[in-house]
């Protein structure tokens, strides 16, 4: 794995999708390319994810905007969109739904890296993704994909570990239920949200009130 991160391109045009990928391989990035939404909502799960960029003209009925929304609803991950589309409108809605530049093809690829490498600096620091997240008595393990209390482990779902992993990474924020929902269950899932309350529950149940989890109503 490069130690610049990985950057997952979610681009459906082979030639430029290359194109980026051996411009960022060959400044130290490990790249994922994904041909359409779907498959780059499930490449950008990886926790060594630092940057996704989109193109909006994607196919299979899940285009570059809601790719974006759906990414920014589940977190802060740095977004780029790169497409040929240059009207002010579609600028706009590129960045409302959430992305944090914006390239038009045609493009410079020393621009374009020019750009990642600002927008990276940019971002917060965050946490590397086996860094161990203290809470009081209660300690999440990525590493061992373990929950402990007082240093016990705690026996729970992979479902249950996922939510509590989630809402630890992002500890002291009012999180709505679609937003958990995408985080921890994942963009492409659907279903009723309130399975949330039920996994709530069970963790409430298994952690006691060494979980510091408020409800926030309304």
């Amino acid at each position: 794995m490069s130690d610049r991160g990985r950057i997952v391109v979610i681009e459906d045009d082979p030639a430029i999708a290359r194109l980026v990928e051996m411009y960022l391989q060959r400044d130290g990035f490990e790249v994922a390319v994904a041909g359409d939404g779907r498959a780059g909502l499930e490449a950008v799960r990886d926790p060594a994810t630092v940057l996704a960029i989109v193109d909006l003209g994607l196919p299979g009925g899940l285009d570059g905007i809601e790719v974006c929304r759906r990414i920014r609803s589940a977190g802060d991950l740095p977004l780029m969109i790169l497409s040929a589309r240059r009207a002010e409108d579609d600028r706009v809605d590129g960045l409302e739904v959430g992305a944090d530049d914006y390239v038009t093809k045609p493009f410079s690829p020393r621009e374009l890296i020019a750009r990642i490498h600002a927008l990276l600096r940019r971002s917060p620091d965050r946490p590397p993704a086996d860094a161990l997240v203290d809470i009081g008595t209660l300690m999440v393990d990525p590493g061992r994909h373990e929950v402990r209390v007082d240093g016990r482990p705690v026996p729970l779902t992979p479902r249950e570990y996922e939510l509590i992993a989630f809402l630890a990474r992002h500890r002291g924020q009012a999180l709505s239920r679609d937003r958990i929902l995408d985080g921890a269950w994942g963009p492409g899932w659907y279903g009723d949200d309130r399975t949330v309350d039920v996994h709530v529950r069970q963790l409430r149940a298994k952690l006691g009130d060494a979980l510091p989890l408020t409800t926030v109503r309304g």
